[in-house]
């Protein structure tokens, strides 16, 4: 992030209150390398952070008033009071940043208010966390301002808190994490159940090779009912194998387990999933580590499959782009994110990137759909303060 966009927020804050900020930061989204729908099962992630950032201005207050603005937005400046914060009171954009206020306020954190303009480059409903780029920058600020002496995995789970009790969407840690932790030129392997990270050097252009994002366009919204429904599905599944959460299902035990769970095939679908992408996000790290990058296409590639037909979360254009990119010479491809719309990712040789491009592009327009937006993932830093 710029010093010049730093500078832009801070000018427009100015206009907005009729004074300088505090201070700016920046939080990024994110993209899923490898491991869907594992977090909230206490299984393995591994995302990195991307070079989108919301970004915040923020000044401190006194009075018990919060002030927000969003240059994303079409509006004024919405004024709350903090102490009448409540969750589940705010259908809005505002509920991300007001929950992040909440929450640091029933951790017993003394947060009396503050003015803050915000504006984001992480695209909306695409499946990279632009909602947690927006906690996890108001967090930041907020501990900086207040002093709270509150690291980057604490904050992120005042963020999780503050977008499923406040916000009201049942995500798990992963994308407040990414956003708060992630490191220039790794990606993040976060082990959900104890929060132990491991940076795990991915720096592909070294290697000859690319990873886009290819944004379908069409939005999803993890507040809706399907997402609480796969997250009760698996609970549901843990219950019945008598385990805490599916991360406890061995891999090597997986067909025994399902054999216990009879013809519930819903049930049999969501365990097959999340315990067989735990074994794939383990594979991609440790091919990582042995320095064979170009074998995790494969494997990304399962992934799809399984988010496809197992926990039944893509959708036509996902699968378009994905089918296309793979017959078009890439290394692998999937869908990353929530689900029901949004992203894919697809890794691709250097050589290769501009003929697969192509090949998406086409064939959405073949299809009748609108263009997807292709933009490369550069693996990039998490939270910080910008000035």
């Amino acid at each position: 992030m710029s010093e010049a966009v730093a500078e832009t927020v801070a000018e427009r804050f100015g206009e907005l209150y009729a004074a300088a900020p505090d201070g700016v930061w920046a939080a990024p989204g994110r993209v899923n390398l490898i491991g869907e729908h594992t977090d909230y099962n206490d299984g393995f992630v591994m995302p990195f952070a991307l070079p989108h950032t919301a970004v915040a201005a923020v000044a401190r207050r006194e009075d018990g008033v919060l002030r927000l603005h969003s240059a994303d937005i079409d509006g004024p400046v919405v004024e709350l009071a903090v102490d009448a914060l409540v969750p589940a009171s705010d259908k809005g954009w505002t509920a991300y940043p007001a929950g992040v206020v909440w929450a640091l306020r029933e951790a017993g954190h003394a947060v009396t208010g503050a003015d803050i303009h915000l504006a984001s480059t992480v695209p909306p409903g695409a499946g990279l966390s632009s909602s947690a780029a927006l906690e996890v920058v108001t967090a930041l600020a907020l501990n900086d301002l207040f002093a709270l002496g509150l690291e980057g995995p604490q904050l992120a789970r005042l963020c999780r808190r503050a977008e499923n009790a406040y916000v009201g969407a049942p995500v798990g840690i992963m994308d407040q994490t990414a956003s708060a932790c992630c490191e220039p030129g790794h990606a993040l392997f976060l082990d959900t159940r104890d929060l132990s990270q491991r940076q795990i050097p991915f720096d592909l252009a070294a290697e000859g090779m690319r990873l886009l994002v290819v944004d379908t366009r069409v939005e999803h919204s993890h507040s809706e009912g399907e997402y609480g429904r796969r997250r009760a599905g698996c609970e549901k599944g843990a219950a019945l194998l008598g385990v805490p959460a599916l991360r406890d299902v061995p891999y090597e035990g997986l067909d025994a387990a399902l054999d216990r769970l009879g013809d519930d095939e819903e049930v049999r679908r969501l365990v097959r999933h999340v315990v067989t992408e735990d074994e794939r996000v383990e594979r991609v790290v440790s091919l990582l580590e042995a320095g064979d990058t170009r074998a995790i296409g494969p494997v990304l590639a399962e992934g799809h499959a399984s988010l496809r037909d197992d926990f039944r979360i893509s959708c036509p254009e996902l699968d378009l782009v994905v089918d296309t990119a793979l017959s078009a010479g890439a290394l692998g491809a999937r869908m990353t994110g929530g689900g029901f719309g949004g992203s894919a990712i697809v890794l691709a040789e250097e050589a290769d990137v501009a003929a697969v491009t192509k090949a998406v592009q086409e064939a959405f327009v073949a299809a009748g759909l609108t263009a997807p937006r292709v933009f490369e993932a550069v693996p990039s830093a998490g939270a910080r303060r910008l000035g």
